[in-house]
């Protein structure tokens, strides 16, 4: 009997384990993108670079392993320009989700450009999420975010929108899903408690907010700036030219003066210092124009060097931004 007890609690081992088995490779198979999610994750060791951006993000437990799962590198120029081909000349990009599922991330140095690894981070982390979504939840957050699209007539992001759909046919709900979540605060209840799986929204809004304001405040100055100089300019241009047509009938007029000075023409010294004061009250008028000229000549330069540095510094700042320094040469025989 004992035997027989050993014999039937074997089998039912033995039958426990294969159950268990099968349970766990069939899980295995229908879970198959996060079994290759974890392995990737305990197979990756963040550099101090990656870990940093990581720390900043205000990634959730899910989040945190998503982006651990692609991989992720914080990038020099060529390993950035060899992970993330530019799709267009003068279209810089700052991070890329690849075909094999690895997120490159840009190293932005500029301080002025503080957080923007983050933001650039958070948005290719959602690429992730979007590529693991069933179908069903992307159409469900399609509809959602092509609302909120509509909702926010912003010219600068049609553009922007117009440009993925140009260099990523068919991708333009994955993108906006992306560009939404971490640039854009105002959104659905539906799409805040979708993101809200991933990240803390609050912390990249203000992250993306704070290097945004660096460049607003220079355009918004340059745009002053240009209108300032727009209506200077023309005033300058129509007033000198009123000037110049005065100076010349006025030089005309000292010269026939003149003429008939040398000439005795005058019938008496009243008239001759009448007409010479006359002739004086207009060279001084003209004085004080030619004066108020220069000096708006003078403001207009001042205005245009201002500009000229605005635009200096915004240069910097993209410069910071694009991974391209040099063209390569053109081919040769």
């Amino acid at each position: 009997m004992l035997k027989s007890n050993g014999n039937v609690i074997a089998k039912s081992i033995v039958f426990v384990v294969s159950v268990v088995l099968i349970v766990a490779a069939t899980w295995a198979v229908l879970n198959r993108q996060h079994v290759i999610d974890q392995v990737n994750v305990w197979a990756y060791e963040p550099t101090e670079a990656v870990q940093a951006v990581n720390d900043r993000s205000g990634f959730t437990e899910q989040g945190n392993f998503l982006f651990y799962a692609t991989q992720p590198v914080v990038a020099t120029q060529e390993q950035f320009n060899t992970g993330c081909p530019r799709q267009e000349v003068g279209s810089p990009i700052l991070g890329c989700y690849t075909g094999d599922g690895r997120i490159y991330i840009y190293d932005i140095t500029n301080p002025q450009l503080d957080g923007m690894e983050e933001v650039t981070a958070v948005h290719e982390m959602l690429h992730a999420v979007w590529a693991r979504l069933s179908d069903a939840e992307r159409d469900t957050l399609t509809g959602q975010l092509i609302a909120a699209y509509g909702a926010l007539d912003d010219a600068d992001l049609t553009e922007r929108m117009e440009y993925y759909e140009r260099t990523e046919p068919g991708e333009f709900a994955n993108e906006l899903h992306s560009i939404l979540a971490t640039e854009y605060a105002s959104l659905s209840p539906e799409l805040e408690a979708h993101y809200a799986k991933y990240f803390d929204r609050a912390t990249i809004l203000a992250l993306h907010d704070s290097y945004s304001a660096v460049y607003d405040a220079l355009y918004d100055r340059a745009d002053e700036l240009y209108a300032e100089m727009d209506v200077l300019s023309t005033s300058i241009e129509e007033r000198l030219a009123v000037y110049n047509q005065e100076s010349a009938h006025l030089s005309a007029d000292i010269a026939a003066f003149n003429a008939r000075a040398a000439s005795g023409d005058f019938t008496s010294m009243p008239q001759f210092y009448s007409e010479r004061a006359v002739l004086v009250s207009r060279s001084n008028e003209l004085e004080a124009d030619r004066t108020a000229i220069n000096n708006d000549i003078a403001t207009f330069n001042s205005l245009q060097k201002e500009y000229e540095d605005i635009a200096a510094q915004i240069e910097v700042l993209n410069d910071s931004i694009d991974s391209f320094t040099t063209i390569d040469d053109s081919p040769s025989l």
